[in-house]
């Protein structure tokens, strides 16, 4: 029988080959590898004196890529530094350490596994170790983080509120470039922001297996921190290409949520992970995502006799319910919205 030791990837000692139940089928592995990095994939700068034209930077990535990278975002580049540098740390822990770490909560707020949420029942598991836990409002969860490292909860507390403070102003800029009210997603549609720190260890053949599988993300939008060393992909144009990371920028991605309340007017963005075989790669995912409680549904100002909802209103924790339900996988989920609407059309 498998030991808590022995799942955890982080906590195999040189392991000289991929395991059987990590080596996906030949359609879905990376093979191999020669994905060059995009030359092209925008670049938005904040900092920019015209708001109009980062508007329009913004709008246009959203719509060709599903991602773009920000510059002079406000994020300080020390506490970027800084918080990459812990979870870092938090990985390296035993992984008792990191289990133990991550039980305080009896609701599981914060948790701690490899691959998935599902290990015991996927069917192909993914090159990965991962620490997630929610991060609004702060005074009610911190208390649930890891401890340990000792420096987690100090700056990665200060981290996650300025990355909310980047969120909205990223989505005041998407609202802008929609035509709905600046202040459309304050409040409940983005009140519900969770962590996501994946660890993809070194892999003694990354043509077998992923870091993620292909999929797209169930939020309204993701921005994520990662080293400088490869590893997203993006699915453009029918291939993957690479997206090189830039030393303090953000890179940020739409998710299934703003689809819908875009009214398919933006889509939420393929991507996958890969690993490499000389190092471990950590990448820190920020998750917007609306109060459970929260009714998601296109944009009343964005629809009309012309242009009718795409998708019937739901509540957010019914939809992240049905795509967690589906590995992760919304499109069955929306084409059953989408043909709820149709029908109400007829």
């Amino acid at each position: 029988m498998e030991t808590m030791d022995q799942k955890f990837l982080s906590s195999w000692p040189n392991v000289g080959f991929v395991p059987e139940s990590f080596v996906h089928p030949p359609e879905k592995r990376p093979g191999n590898l020669v994905v060059r990095p995009c030359k092209t994939f925008p670049v938005v700068d904040l900092q920019d004196d015209d708001r109009t034209q980062i508007i329009q930077h913004i709008m246009k990535a959203s719509r060709e890529f599903g991602f773009f990278q920000v510059i002079n975002h406000g994020v300080p580049g020390k506490l970027m530094d800084d918080t990459i540098r812990v979870f870092k740390e938090f990985h390296a822990m035993s992984a008792k350490e990191k289990a133990s770490e991550c039980s305080k909560d009896p609701n599981r707020s914060c948790r701690f596994y490899t691959s998935s949420e599902k290990y015991a029942t996927e069917e192909v598991h993914v090159w990965r170790d991962a620490l997630t836990h929610p991060c609004h409002p702060l005074e009610e969860y911190i208390e649930f983080w890891p401890a340990k490292p000792t420096r987690y909860r100090e700056v990665v507390g200060e981290y996650v509120e300025e990355l909310r403070k980047l969120g909205q102003k990223i989505l005041e800029l998407l609202s802008e470039g929609l035509g709905i009210s600046p202040s459309y997603f304050r409040g409940g549609l983005s009140g519900n922001p969770v962590l996501l720190v994946n660890n993809y260890p070194s892999c003694p053949d990354p043509s077998l297996t992923l870091g993620l599988v292909r999929h797209r993300d169930p939020s309204l939008i993701t921005i994520l921190l990662q080293e400088e060393i490869d590893g997203l992909q993006v699915f453009k144009d029918g291939q993957w290409i690479g997206v090189q990371p830039l030393r303090h920028a953000f890179v940020v991605n739409t998710g299934y949520v703003l689809q819908i309340i875009s009214n398919g007017k933006l889509e939420g963005a393929e991507h996958r992970a890969v690993t490499n075989s000389s190092v471990s790669r950590t990448s820190a995912a920020f998750f917007i995502y609306p109060c459970k409680d929260i009714l998601i549904e296109p944009a009343k100002a964005l629809t009309n006799a012309r242009d009718p909802p795409l998708y019937r209103a739901m509540q957010f924790e019914e939809f992240l319910k049905n795509f967690m339900s589906r590995s992760a996988n919304a499109e069955p989920v929306l084409q059953n919205y989408e043909l709820h609407a149709q029908q109400m059309k007829q």
